[in-house]
């Protein structure tokens, strides 16, 4: 038995909370996303029953920088204000946040409400001056690698674009060729499709009625 868990805490519902920050990633990093949800299994290890267990994976494909489309850290964060949750699962801190804003307004709140944090690596009770600590340098961390991720990225982009190898996806009806110049698209259909765009635009002067005509001959 964890020491640190109650059976206050255990008459409440645990919330595994799982996300990945892309759509990319919950189709090509599948391993994270299980073990995300294989922390069902470790509420089940401590003590809370099957049908006390939440999952909160709505956010799943959204990015943990902001709060802005993530449904369902919103309902954690009300939920935990108001008391309901007797802990919070989580892979790491970057799943829940990766804003020290967010992160440090979560943690007050599991303090206020006695709710814990639970990740791979133990149990933490936001109320204890030490767990405390230690999750704040954890949500430091998250941020910080997010802004490590970024300055990699932004560096790799001018490093492409120094040497003129950078490349933007292009508008239907061109390409680049062998030599990573921008022709025009070698298939002659999608060469006419986009010419007949602009000629009945000419003709027309409506986008709508340009569609409109593209629906009648089913193009």
């Amino acid at each position: 038995m964890n020491p640190k868990i109650s059976e206050q805490q255990q008459s409440k519902p645990a919330y595994v909370y799982v996300r990945q920050s892309t759509l990319a990633q919950v189709r090509h990093h599948q391993e994270s996303t299980e073990r995300q949800y294989a922390l069902r299994k470790k509420a089940l290890e401590l003590g809370w029953s099957e049908t006390s267990i939440r999952i909160l994976d709505r956010d799943l494909g959204v990015s943990g920088a902001h709060t802005t489309g993530r449904a369902d850290f919103k309902t954690l964060v009300a939920d935990v204000s108001m008391g309901q949750v007797g802990a919070v699962f989580a892979l790491e801190a970057s799943r829940l946040a990766r804003s020290n804003v967010d992160w440090h307004r979560l943690l007050e709140l599991c303090a206020l409400t006695r709710t814990l944090v639970i990740d791979e690596d133990g149990s933490y009770d936001p109320a204890d001056f030490n767990d405390g600590l230690l999750l704040g340098l954890k949500g430091t961390m998250a941020q910080a690698e997010l802004h490590f991720l970024r300055a990699r990225l932004l560096g790799g982009k001018l490093n492409k674009a120094q040497k003129g190898e950078l490349r933007f996806p292009l508008p239907v009806g061109f390409c680049h060729d062998e030599d990573g110049h921008i022709v025009p698209d070698p298939d002659e259909e999608v060469r006419g499709a986009v010419s007949l765009v602009f000629r009945l635009f000419r003709e027309t002067g409506s986008a709508f009625a340009v569609v409109q005509n593209f629906a009648r001959r089913a193009l």
